[in-house]
């Protein structure tokens, strides 16, 4: 159950900061990730952000 959470909440971030930002990060098509066990991204991730949101998703965050 934690993993998943981990997982959807790390895609879910990647997705929103390439949305943000496309030219300058692409995330594997949304629907090809439910049930894969790898993530193509190319591009900078803002390491920041993405902390928060792991942190927020162990702590019981939304």
């Amino acid at each position: 159950m934690l993993e998943e959470k981990l997982k959807e909440a790390i895609i879910g971030e990647l997705q929103r900061q390439a949305a943000n930002r496309p030219q300058s990060l692409e995330v594997q098509d949304g629907d090809a990730l439910k049930n894969s066990e790898e993530l193509i991204v190319n591009g900078k991730i803002d390491l920041a952000a993405l902390v928060m949101v792991i942190a927020g998703s162990v702590a019981g965050g939304p």
